[in-house]
């Protein structure tokens, strides 16, 4: 039986803007003496950081790398990669590099990503099939798996402005610290050793733990947790979004994530997921999947909500509105498959 090698450090850096990104990479891999690959050298080529990091568990006392990663890499497959406990790598930072000018918009924005990786021929049309996924949701990704966000251009947002964009980061994310480039430190993270595979860094996730402790406040920035058992009735609650959440009348909805259950699609539980303008809903698991009855009956919707000036009691009468009355939640599911379902279908294998 032999040792095995020591680990290849890996730090990566992540960003939404490709020149500020690029340049902090540079700037850490200098200060680090470790060796850099860029982002456009990950993208072109899927085994650049394999042989990366062969390189460099070759060479004694080799410092480890920094991987500058394209905004289309998913976080968790980066995690999952860099932080595999039978892989020859440890990942001990995850730095996100945040325009200060442009983050409200960039997670308001309608535009979607190419997640080249993911490209495939459709041999029936000769067509190629790309994967998209929405930009505002890797934005916000990268920020909520961050152990260290860096703020840039900050110089150029009022000192006001720059209060609520940390509060909101320290809202999406509070265990990472915070961090003007080329200035101080707004927060210090709590060294948490290396990243695992299993990742809880995720406010909404804090939130849902019971654990939410968000590392800046600013009377702006707020979050709240809605548990409710009844199910939504899907056009009370696609109203409730399109008319008013839409148009911001309880505030700015930024972020929100959590289970929920449609009322038309009985014995599914859904992960919802939204950044700024960008919503899905889809199928997580079914009643028959879990063990305990107990947690069927108990499980209806629980989701946190991160915005900005959130009238909370306003919204969560809202959302009560949108659940069933008692007289549907009586009549059960012959009366609920009647109701207008305006959301996406669902392809759903029972045998799952």
């Amino acid at each position: 039986m032999t040792d095995r090698p020591e680990l290849v450090d890996v730090m990566v850096v992540v960003g939404a803007c490709g020149p500020e990104r690029h340049s902090y990479a540079q700037t850490v891999a200098l200060r680090a003496g470790r060796q850099m690959l860029d982002a456009h050298r990950v993208a072109a080529d899927p085994d650049a950081t394999l042989r990366a990091v062969e390189a460099a568990a070759l060479q004694a006392g080799d410092p480890g790398l920094v991987l500058e990663m394209p905004l289309h890499a998913a976080m968790m497959d980066v995690i999952g990669e860099f932080a595999d406990p039978t892989g020859d790598t440890q990942l001990s930072e995850i730095i996100c590099v945040v325009d200060a000018v442009h983050l409200l918009d960039d997670l308001h924005g309608e535009d979607y990503v190419v997640t080249a990786q993911q490209n495939r021929w459709d041999g029936r049309t000769g067509i190629e099939r790309s994967t998209f996924m929405a930009r505002a949701q890797l934005i916000v990704a990268q920020i909520e798996y961050a152990s260290r966000v860096v703020l840039v251009n900050w110089g150029s947002v009022s000192r006001e402005r720059l209060q609520v964009l940390a509060a909101l980061i320290g809202h999406l994310a509070p265990t990472a610290a915070i961090v003007l480039h080329e200035g101080p430190e707004l927060t210090s993270a709590t060294v948490e050793g290396p990243y695992a595979q299993e990742q809880t860094r995720p406010g909404w996730v804090a939130l849902l733990n019971g654990d939410f402790l968000p590392s800046l406040d600013h009377p702006a920035v707020s979050a709240l947790r809605y548990e409710q058992p009844r199910a939504f009735h899907p056009a009370r609650l696609k109203r409730l979004l399109d008319e008013r959440v839409e148009k911001g009348v309880f505030g700015r909805l930024v972020r929100s994530n959590g289970f929920c259950r449609l009322s038309t699609r009985p014995h599914v539980t859904a992960h919802w997921e939204q950044v700024g303008e960008f919503i899905s809903l889809m199928p997580l698991s079914f009643d028959h999947q879990i063990s305990d009855p107990d947690e069927v009956l108990a499980f209806g919707q629980d989701l946190v909500f991160i915005g900005l000036d959130l009238d909370h009691e306003a919204f969560l009468r809202a959302l009560d509105d949108a659940v069933l009355s008692d007289h549907e939640l009586a009549a059960g599911p012959s009366l609920w498959s009647t109701f207008t379902d305006p959301f996406p279908g669902w392809t759903l294998s029972h045998d799952q």
